[in-house]
């Protein structure tokens, strides 16, 4: 099978969206199937025809960037030449370029499915206000034109105002974990290099620095975890620096991080081995996101695959590894005295919240939510026999 797969943004650029994408083609890939992404080339340095794990990637130059969003006046034509060759046409959204591209699909009679990761909220502003208005409206054109959209779990989709219009369209499948083996001598050496000493209590936390993650609430809830355990340390993953539409939110949350010192690390972007050394480094991962803009959060299926407790906020779809695995606790979104409180209590209790790691790992293979996928574009093919 040829699966056509479309977003804004794919790797190098890092967000939960592009990780889903590249997992699964991926996972697409050693199943046999030949898998083309179609994205754009929001760095110049990128080439525009790669080949990265067995997998073809087109990128398509932007003549201009709005809010987050990319103006690209070439990707209606190579949609229009990738759609031809394609078996299925896999759309992530939100992206506004999937309206036309599930249209081109549905003319050529391609099944169309759409996996859809967020409900967008731009910051306040009249540009973000108005790419906010475009994007819904291409979400629901591109609806329109689809056989079935992907959610990663039914909790958030209930909740979801776009989703809750599409349930008759709905299929759920869980979301991609894949960690890059790291052993002790891995572990050791990320020690080492971020000088971690015995006897610190490690708190993790794992996204780009974005108004909706709200780290505000864990660099509030910091210093009232070290009034209990001074030698706690947070280490913070991801990129913090010139994120695209959040540099007043990271002039305001910056000093705020730099004043509580050595408590608190800058860790940027780790390798993969790395990253699973970090969440066997950890003893506690926090999430606490504000909005449904984060609709899952794949690093604390991450953490927890690594025997990582999680702090996740009562957001819907974000809740539900917690609730799944007991792996953590539940807090309300935008409370540090609750984040602080959870932290404290399964650093006492570690135990309490151990969960069985070859299961999650199992659940969320990439391989076996491929399958599902192929299961899926099946159906839609057989039912046009």
């Amino acid at each position: 099978m040829h699966i056509l797969t479309g977003l804004t943004y794919y790797r190098p650029h890092t967000s939960g969206l592009t990780i889903y994408a590249e997992r699964m083609a991926r996972a697409f890939a050693r199943r046999g199937h030949e898998v083309t992404i179609l994205t754009s080339q929001d760095d110049s340095r990128l080439a525009r025809l790669d080949c990265l794990d067995g997998v073809t990637v087109v990128r398509v130059p932007p003549l201009m960037r709005v809010s987050k969003g990319l103006l690209m006046p070439g990707m209606p034509s190579m949609a229009w030449k990738l759609a031809r060759r394609a078996d299925v046409v896999n759309l992530h959204m939100p992206q506004l370029d999937a309206a036309y591209i599930a249209w081109i699909g549905k003319m050529m009679h391609k099944p169309v499915v759409l996996t859809y990761h967020c409900d967008l909220r731009l910051p306040h502003g009249l540009i973000h206000s108005v790419a906010n208005q475009v994007s819904h409206a291409a979400n629901h054109v591109a609806a329109w034109g689809s056989d079935a959209i992907v959610s990663l779990t039914r909790d958030y989709a209930e909740h979801s105002p776009y989703l809750i219009q599409y349930m008759n369209k709905l299929h759920v499948l869980d979301a991609p974990v894949e960690l890059v083996p790291a052993g002790e001598a891995d572990i050791r050496a990320f020690r080492e290099k971020f000088g971690i000493r015995t006897g610190q209590r490690i708190i993790g936390m794992a996204a780009r620095l974005a108004t909706e993650k709200g780290v505000e609430f864990l660099v509030q809830a910091l210093p009232q975890v070290l009034e209990h355990i001074p030698n706690a340390r947070l280490l913070y993953v991801g990129t913090y620096q010139n994120v695209v539409g959040e540099e007043e939110y990271a002039a305001r949350i910056l000093p705020l991080i730099e004043g509580l010192k050595d408590h608190w690390s800058l860790l940027g972007n780790l390798s993969p081995v790395e990253m699973t050394a970090f969440f066997k480094t950890l003893e506690v991962l926090v999430m606490p996101s504000l909005n449904s803009t984060e609709a899952f959060g794949l690093v604390q299926v991450e953490a927890m695959s690594c025997g990582t407790p999680v702090i996740a906020t009562d957001l819907p779809g974000v809740r539900v590894p917690v609730k799944m695995s007991g792996m953590g606790k539940i807090v309300p979104v935008g409370d540090a005295g609750a984040i602080a409180q959870a932290i404290l209590r399964i650093l006492a209790e570690p135990e309490r919240y151990r969960g069985n790691e070859a299961e999650i790992k199992h659940k969320y293979s990439p391989y076996v939510i491929a399958a599902g996928y192929e299961k899926l574009f099946e159906d839609i093919l057989q039912k046009r026999v």
